[in-house]
C-alpha cells in the first residue's frame, strides 16, 4: 500500500510532467538574485526544527507586485516571488534552499551546496546530497532531494511554509520553542500591509496581530511548535490528506484550548511500542504513553515525526511537550483566549 508520503511524492512527479514549462534554476546561488535590491529578511516565530541548524531567511517580490492575503491560511504569491533559507551547522554554511514561483502554475524548489570555506554555493543534484554535514554521534545532515522538497511544500499547489499571518505576527510568542529574535528591519505582517506588499480581506486585519489563542503560555508555545513543525501535512491545505493530529490554523487562532482538548480525545492507529491497543495521541495518564511524544522521540524511518528533514530528535521540544502533557494530569484544559 502506498503511504501518504509516497502519494505526495507521486503527485509531485505528476506535477512536474504536466506543469507549465519553467526556466532551469541558476547553477550558482549568486545568480539567483539573493543580493538584489528589494530582498527582505524575515523570521518565523515558530521555526521548523532541522537538526539544530542555524537559519537565515529572505523573500523577494517583483517590483509593483503584491501578495494576495484574502485567504488567511493560503496566501497567493505573484510570479517571480522567491524565498531563500540558509542552513548552518557549527558556524559553517552548508546549504541554501530556493523556492521560486517561476510560472503561474509551478514553483521551483532546489538547494545550493556551499563549499568548505563558505565562498560559493552551487546547485545541488536533483537527488540531494547525503552526508552534507556531520552532526555527531554517527548522524549526518542530508541536503534533500527535489522530490522531498515538493513532498513538504506541496506538489500540486506549492507554497512557503514559514511565511504566514501567524508566523509573521507582530504579537510574537516570548515562549516559542527555539524562538529567534526578529532581525532588525525584518518583514512582519504589519510592515507588509503598511508597505503595500500584502493585501488582506479586511482593512485593519493586520492590527489584530494573530496569535495562538490560549490563556496558558505553555499551551500557546506547544501548539505553535506543532503548527510550525507538523501543520503543513496535518491540515486540509496540503497534498497529503489531513491525518491525526489535525491542526487547522483558524481554530488555533480562535480557541486553541479546544484544539488541545481534542488532541487528548484521539486514539491512534499507530501504537506506542509495548502497547497492543489503546494508544492515545496525548495520554493524560503519562507523557511517555502518548503517541505524540513517542513519534517525536523516534528517528526510525517507519515511525519518526516529522518523517523528513531531520536526523536528530529535538530534545528540547520533546521535554517541553512532556512537561505540558504532565501538567494536565487530573485537570481539564481550560482557559480564556486572549
Amino acid at each position: 500500500m502506498t503511504s501518504r508520503l509516497g502519494q505526495a511524492m507521486l503527485a509531485a512527479l505528476a506535477s512536474l510532467v504536466i506543469a507549465d514549462p519553467a526556466p532551469a534554476p541558476p547553477r550558482r546561488l549568486a545568480e539567483t538574485g539573493l543580493d538584489a535590491p528589494g530582498v527582505g529578511v524575515f523570521s518565523p516565530q515558530y521555526p521548523l526544527w532541522t537538526d539544530g541548524a542555524s537559519k537565515r531567511r529572505w523573500m523577494y517580490l517583483p517590483p509593483g507586485a503584491t501578495i494576495d492575503g484574502t485567504r488567511l491560511v493560503e496566501w497567493s504569491f505573484p510570479v517571480g516571488t522567491k524565498f531563500w533559507k540558509e542552513f548552518s551547522f557549527g558556524g559553517r554554511k552548508v546549504e541554501t534552499r530556493l523556492l521560486w514561483k517561476a510560472t503561474e502554475s509551478q514553483w521551483i524548489a532546489v538547494s545550493y551546496a556551499w563549499n568548505a570555506d563558505g565562498t560559493d554555493a552551487v546547485l545541488a543534484p536533483a537527488e540531494g546530497v547525503v552526508g552534507a554535514a556531520d552532526l555527531g554521534n554517527g548522524k549526518q545532515h542530508a541536503i534533500p532531494s527535489r522530490m522531498d522538497c515538493l513532498a513538504c511544500h506541496g506538489a500540486t499547489d506549492s507554497r512557503p511554509l514559514g511565511f504566514t499571518a501567524l508566523q509573521l505576527s507582530d504579537d510574537r510568542d516570548p515562549n516559542a520553542i527555539h524562538g529567534e529574535p526578529r532581525p532588525e528591519g525584518a518583514l512582519s505582517l504589519e510592515s507588509l500591509v503598511a508597505s503595500g506588499l500584502l493585501t488582506l480581506a479586511r482593512s485593519g486585519q493586520a492590527l489584530r496581530r494573530p496569535r495562538i489563542a490560549s490563556a496558558d503560555p505553555e499551551t500557546r508555545a506547544v501548539l505553535g511548535y506543532l503548527s510550525g513543525n507538523c501543520g503543513s501535512c496535518h491540515s486540509r491545505d496540503g497534498d497529503v490528506p489531513a491525518v491525526t493530529p489535525f491542526l487547522p490554523i483558524e481554530p488555533l487562532l480562535s480557541d486553541a484550548d479546544a484544539v488541545a482538548r481534542r488532541l487528548t480525545e484521539r486514539t491512534t492507529t499507530w501504537q506506542v511500542p509495548g502497547r497492543e491497543v489503546g494508544t492515545r495521541l496525548v495520554d493524560l495518564h503519562g507523557p511517555d504513553e502518548s503517541a505524540l511524544v513517542a513519534r517525536m522521540r523516534s528517528r526510525r524511518p517507519s515511525s519518526q515525526m516529522p518523517p523528513l528533514g531531520t536526523a536528530v530528535r529535538d530534545e528540547e521540544a520533546v521535554e517541553k511537550v512532556r512537561k505540558w502533557i504532565g501538567s494536565w494530569s487530573g485537570r481539564e484544559i481550560t482557559g480564556t483566549p486572549q
